[in-house]
């Protein structure tokens, strides 16, 4: 039976039923069970944002709070996949991977192809991911493409509460590391999900809206503003078909692809800065795999080459708007 659940819910959801059901799992991270020692477990904090909040009273002995050292607790969550675990480790904001990248991309993406396919690593690194909180430029990064680039990673992105509770399912069991990135600004956002366990595979995009006109391509927070936008050019009659990729890494080209074959222009959106970014992978490949079908020039839309601005003003600005994709999509028509 399905409830209307809020993302933040949803990946609460998604953990509880994954170490209820496999003893193997476990959840660690700085402050995911903080002050559990004072007050019991309504006093445990479940992370900055309280995604986490409650598994500490229900898996006392399997959700640990870790030093303030990411380097420390990613070796240890990978080091301890490595040897039977199901880690699950909180990367409280996914821009503190510059500190642990070493055990992430060098070790754990690389351990499966180092020891011949015997060496199996199930590590799900959770992060946050995205601008819009006013947290500054060390702490609203869309850092995405960074772990796309780096084979033997698998890197998630959902858009709504449903996809993230089937998706953090799916990370859990799979036997590869995955790179698990939750936007900040979306852990409110509600939606039908089923009370029982269930996954979605990796490397299958939705189409939350079909349209004949044009493609936008986004995924995360930007998928909610591709929406809006084609809301917004309905009501001139452009019929706009909006693709969430949702899964990064292995990504659904051929989705994207048979989209642009059918509407013949493509409007890539990605929150991260603009250099080597998912837009321009996705324009790549389609401009290279569907050229003869293109009726304009694909476009991308991204945040600048700057770090995120503290100043709200800024921030604004900075972060893709729907009326910048609306805009990209009534040039390519004209």
């Amino acid at each position: 039976m399905a409830r209307n659940l809020s993302m933040k819910d949803a990946i609460n959801e998604a953990i509880d039923l994954e170490m209820t059901r496999d003893p193997s799992v476990i959840l660690m991270g700085e402050d995911i069970a903080g002050g559990s020692g004072g007050q019991g477990e309504m006093d445990a904090w479940g992370g900055p944002l309280g995604v986490t909040k409650g598994l500490w009273g229900k898996h006392k002995e399997r959700v640990m709070d870790t030093p303030l050292s990411e380097s420390a607790f990613i070796g240890a969550a990978i080091g301890a996949a490595a040897c039977g675990m199901r880690p699950i480790a909180e990367l409280m904001f996914l821009d503190f991977m510059g500190v642990c990248f070493d055990q992430i991309f060098n070790q754990a993406a690389k351990f499966k192809y180092m020891f011949g396919g015997k060496a199996e690593t199930p590590v799900v690194i959770r992060g946050m991911v995205g601008a819009g909180f006013r947290a500054a430029a060390q702490h609203s990064q869309m850092l995405t493409p960074l772990f796309t680039h780096i084979p033997g990673l698998k890197v998630i992105c959902p858009s709504n509460a449903y996809d993230a509770k089937g998706l953090l399912i799916q990370s859990i069991r799979d036997n590869d590391p995955v790179i698990f990135c939750e936007h900040k600004n979306l852990y409110a956002s509600m939606a039908d999900v089923p009370a029982e366990a269930y996954t979605i595979p990796f490397g299958e995009a939705a189409i939350p809206r079909e349209g004949k006109s044009a493609t936008i391509v986004a995924y995360g927070l930007m998928v909610h503003r591709a929406l809006e936008a084609a809301e917004t050019l309905a009501k001139e009659k452009i019929d706009v078909e909006v693709v969430d990729l949702r899964s990064l890494s292995p990504i659904d080209m051929d989705t994207v692809i048979e989209s642009v074959e059918k509407t013949g222009r493509l409007v890539a959106v990605d929150e991260a800065n603009p250099r080597c970014s998912i837009a321009a992978d996705v324009i790549a490949s389609a401009t290279e795999h569907a050229f003869k079908a293109l009726k304009a020039a694909p476009i991308a839309i991204t945040a600048p080459h700057t770090p995120v601005p503290f100043s709200a003003a800024l921030e604004d600005l900075y972060i893709p708007s729907a009326a910048r994709i609306a805009d990209a999509v009534r040039k390519q028509v004209k």
